[in-house]
């Protein structure tokens, strides 16, 4: 995916987006957990960009390389999930999320 379609994707992710940024604002410890799982399991994957190149945002690194996504935020964002399927939304039915992202505003 070029940088052009995941700044365009990201348009459509701006709520997950928003809250991995919240979270890592407002620190929460099971939040911080989950993060901490995920980014474990993220330091193992060949799709982590450590210098940036694939950053959708550049100087956001380390990232995804498949959809560019910066993993301080992505890892703290409850309703994201990883593009390569090694962790899954931590919070799964739409009406808990949309509440949750109510909540955030």
């Amino acid at each position: 995916m070029g940088r052009f379609n995941q700044l365009i994707n990201a348009f459509g992710n701006m709520p997950a987006i928003y809250e991995g940024i919240k979270n890592r604002i407002f620190v929460k410890e099971d939040v911080e957990q989950i993060a901490s799982i995920r980014w474990s399991i993220c330091q193992q994957c060949p799709q982590l960009d450590r210098e940036g190149s694939k950053c959708t945002l550049p100087g956001t690194q380390p990232c995804c390389s498949l959809c560019g996504c910066s993993m301080a935020s992505k890892t703290r964002s409850l309703i994201s999930s990883c593009p390569d399927g090694k962790w899954a939304k931590f919070i799964e039915d739409k009406e808990t999320a949309d509440e949750l992202i109510r909540n955030l505003k």
